[in-house]
């Protein structure tokens, strides 16, 4: 069955929230879809404001006791103004993400009536396409990004025997040094960002015609009469090149040695090998919605909440931003994944590392896109020479560690002076995570053993860090749970204290990870030992008044009860520590944190209702995940269905998508639950190329709410239970081998 392909406008886009999104990973566009004037902003991975800098604050080791002393004796309000003081970054901000900025075509002499317009992104092929008739004449555009070429190609055509008329230059407003010719049919811009320690950046546009009326004017390439037309952009810095000019004279001149079919051709090739190894289709789906252009779709889906085409459509947009934002060899996804129209965006589009860096990678590895995880594991490398001397200087502690931001240049050191957020130390611990989850997926002993050290060293600065308090239970200190407030007893408002529910949860699995490692690998057996002595004296997952889990050392109250993070429930997801299955009261408790935070106004931003969503599925209620995927379909969900925080964020967008496919898939390491959590009005449907961790994928079928079929690939050796309500199966599989399970959970 074909699945939904095309995300589609009746008109060109007014906002930037309503343009298409375009990458290669690497290089990233908006296209808007204009008639008289298009303009495609274009972003580069490595745009960034500046150099990198020591910012550990030399104040922090010689002040840190005191401000633990001055919380054991109450006095919340005296240790966090010394906190901000001696513990925030010298400067207080990171580098901040940047656009990289325009390709502006001016077309002239279009006539002014216009019939039959249509703008759509081909989520089959990754290619943005205009389409529209004029003066009884066809014209056609489409842009993409290739991985294989490395540049932005563009194809302009029209019927008319006049051909058509316009100019096309590259800006970036003021912010750039010189632009200009370079050569025939080349021009360019460059500039420095942050002072001569900063990046370095160039930007090259070349251009063809058919018909070879084309001029180079000042920063304009003219075409004139041209009947067909294409236009290469690429970008370089100096993050990664010593020339950039000359690498992207060089990266044009490849590409015109092929043809433009040649382009699209391997573009589409590389592209569909990543968008084809996993689909998901619903079948009961609205013919009469299915030909609404998406902007409509979506209002109406605010109203009637049953296109279940929508869903799938947003799934598949979901996984097709991934591809688009995070390949191998580049820098992880952003905030904004590499979509930044802003010289100062909000939270200044990096690397927010208290969920939300974590959840654009969540879907990486369920949603069979493990490549796409690689430039985080590039990142957190990036970030442990930084975190091993923040550690030191500021901490007086072995290891490395980060709190809740990183740039470019993985800058470990407290970002901002914001106290439910900045004095934070459990960043790098919680990104270290991502490699076991990795690792438990692909069973991959190579990357394993590369990356272990990380695991290590993130345990190791909590081994000399952690505190006991008077329960005899080893804390941190001082710390907050993200980024939330509570009512001293005091009376005021307090956001420091010593240890936090989400900070243990987070410990456990960190610790666990890293036991595991060395048992695989047989190495530093002692080290273990100690960490598990440490697991054992990490707070317990506590039961406050309400009789839901406690957030904080005591059972204060909450200053929003409805606030958008819900840290405390971590081990629900997405640690592993908590669940029906293994703790049924702490499963209960975790229900009703999720129903006093929703009735309190929870969810309200777009990533904090994904987050629900996966909490939800993970608790086993279908009915509740899906009232919550309509709500961010309807309430926190962009014309161009980018996820709004608000503003745009992309994490809602990766969030949502991997709380759908936990609704078909949940693993453990010798565990698979199918169909956990689907509603009933997801009745039949088909999901195909999903993966659960030991190395398995997963194909299911299912009719009239009940499971039809599996077949599950194994890549490595694997020996496990599969579970579906309530009926389990027991299956050693050796690597490369294939069952296929019916209905009654028979293996045939």
């Amino acid at each position: 069955m074909a699945r939904e392909s095309n995300i589609w406008y009746r008109s060109p886009a007014e906002a930037w929230t309503e343009a298409l999104p375009l990458g290669n990973g690497r290089l990233g566009a908006m296209a808007f879809g204009g008639i008289n004037n298009e303009r495609i902003q274009m972003n580069e991975e490595s745009v960034w404001s500046g150099g990198y800098r020591n910012r550990n604050n030399p104040d922090s080791i010689v002040r840190l006791d005191k401000i633990r002393a001055l919380l054991q004796s109450g006095s919340i309000e005296e240790a966090e103004n010394l906190t901000r003081y001696s513990l925030s970054g010298t400067p207080e901000f990171q580098r901040t993400y940047q656009t990289l900025g325009d390709l502006q075509l001016t077309f002239h002499d279009i006539p002014e009536t216009i019939q039959n317009y249509k703008r759509c992104l081909n989520l089959d092929n990754a290619i943005s396409t205009v389409r529209y008739e004029a003066g009884g004449y066809l014209y056609e555009r489409e842009v993409f990004i290739s991985a294989p070429s490395d540049i932005i190609a563009m194809r302009l055509t029209t019927s008319n025997p006049q051909g058509m008329c316009f100019d096309a230059r590259l800006v970036r407003d003021r912010f750039c040094e010189h632009s200009g010719k370079d050569g025939e049919h080349t021009v360019f811009f460059d500039g420095t960002n942050g002072g001569p320690d900063g990046i370095s950046f160039c930007c090259m546009m070349t251009g063809n015609a058919a018909d070879s009326n084309l001029e180079t004017i000042g920063e304009y390439l003219v075409f004139k009469h041209v009947k067909e037309a294409t236009i290469y952009i690429t970008t370089k810095t100096s993050f990664r090149s010593d020339g950039p000019a000359a690498c992207c004279a060089q990266i044009l001149q490849n590409a015109k040695q092929k043809t433009y079919d040649d382009i699209r051709r391997e573009h589409i090739e590389d592209y569909t090998r990543l968008e084809a190894r996993m689909s998901f289709t619903l079948d009961n789906k609205l013919k009469d919605a299915e030909c609404l252009p998406t902007n409509e779709r979506l209002a109406l889906f605010c109203k009637r909440q049953d296109d279940l085409g929508l869903i799938e459509l947003y799934f598949r947009f979901g996984r097709y931003l991934l591809i688009s934002s995070s390949r191998p060899g580049c820098l992880p996804a952003t905030l904004q994944g590499i979509w930044c129209d802003e010289f100062l965006p909000p939270w200044d589009s990096k690397y927010t590392i208290n969920i939300n860096t974590q959840m654009n990678y969540w879907p990486a590895e369920i949603c069979n896109l493990s490549d796409c995880h690689l430039p985080l594991f590039g990142h957190i490398k990036r970030m442990y020479e930084n975190g091993k001397e923040t550690a030191r200087s500021m901490y007086g502690a072995r290891g490395f560690v980060a709190h809740h931001n990183t740039d470019i240049w993985g800058d470990t050191a407290p970002q901002d002076s914001y106290v439910p957020a900045t004095y934070w130390v459990m960043g790098a611990a919680w990104l270290c995570l991502h490699i076991w989850e990795h690792y438990q997926y692909t069973l991959d002993m190579d990357f394993l053993k590369e990356h272990y050290y990380l695991l290590k060293d993130a345990c190791l600065f909590f081994v000399d860090y952690l505190i006991e308090n008077e329960k005899g239970e080893l804390i941190i200190s001082p710390t907050v749970s993200p980024e939330n407030t509570y009512i001293a007893s005091n009376g005021k408002s307090a956001r420091l204290c010593s240890g936090s529910s989400m900070d243990s949860q987070i410990l456990f699995d960190l610790f666990t990870s890293c036991i595991s490692a060395c048992m695989i690998l047989n190495k530093d057996i002692e080290f273990a030992d100690n960490l598990d002595c440490i697991r054992g004296k990490l707070p317990p997952l506590r039961i406050g008044k309400h009789g839901a889990i406690l957030e904080w050392p005591e059972d204060y109250e909450e200053t929003e009860p409805g606030h958008r993070h819900i840290s405390h429930l971590y081990a629900l997801f997405p640690g592993s520590g908590l669940s029906p299955e293994k703790n049924p009261e702490m499963a209960l408790a975790a229900r009703k944190t999720l129903e006093r935070r929703l009735s309190f106004g929870g969810g309200h931003t777009g990533w904090s209702r994904a987050w629900i969503i996966n909490f939800w599925a993970r608790l086993g209620d279908g009915e509740k995940a899906l009232e919550n995927i309509n709500r961010l379909l309807s309430d926190s969900t962009l014309p161009n269905l980018f996820d709004n925080h608000p503003p745009f964020q992309i994490d809602g967008n990766f969030g949502g998508i991997t709380a759908i496919a936990n609704i078909f898939v949940q693993s453990e390491q010798d565990t698979v639950y199918l169909l956990k959590a689907l509603p009933k009005k997801w009745r039949d449907g088909h999901v195909s190329g999903i993966c659960a961790k030991g190395g398995l994928i997963i194909d299911i079928e299912w009719k009239n709410g009940v499971l039809s079929s599996v077949d599950i690939n194994a890549k490595n050796a694997y020996s496990g239970t599969i579970i579906y309500n309530g009926s389990k199966i027991l299956v050693d599989l050796r690597k490369g081998a294939k069952i296929h399970i019916n209905s009654k959970m028979e293996i045939l």
